[in-house]
């Protein structure tokens, strides 16, 4: 038997359940740096909610975060969404690959949202 090489170990750390405590202990470990973010987010989404009374912008906030971290803890799709993202950031918007670099960024957070909505 041969030891098989990946090029990125298939994932850094677990799929976390949606709550707030679970994602951001999650975020703190793929992408410490968006940990501001995540709380600012967080506060709008409590905001909201209270203000409409609708849990709607809680599961929003949870669907957004726990997407973020599914690409974070994914390097293959890690890698693909960096990629095109600088490839959208570099090229003129009038390149065709421009295009296609957006739509690859597309490509790489619908297949996340999927993964964490189970469709």
């Amino acid at each position: 038997m041969t030891a098989q090489h990946h090029e990125h170990p298939p994932e850094l750390i677990p799929r976390p359940e949606k709550t707030f405590p679970a994602l951001r202990a999650a975020l703190a470990r793929v992408a410490p740096s968006r940990l501001a973010e995540f709380q600012a987010d967080r506060d709008l989404a409590f905001t909201s909610a209270t203000q409409h009374n609708a849990f709607r912008p809680i599961h929003l906030f949870q669907i957004k975060w726990a997407t973020e971290i599914e690409i974070e803890r994914l390097p293959r799709l890690s890698a693909r969404y960096r990629a095109a993202l600088d490839a959208a950031n570099t090229l003129d918007r009038s390149d065709p690959k421009w295009r296609e670099a957006m739509d690859e960024c597309l490509a790489v957070r619908d297949e996340a949202r999927a993964a964490v909505t189970d469709g």
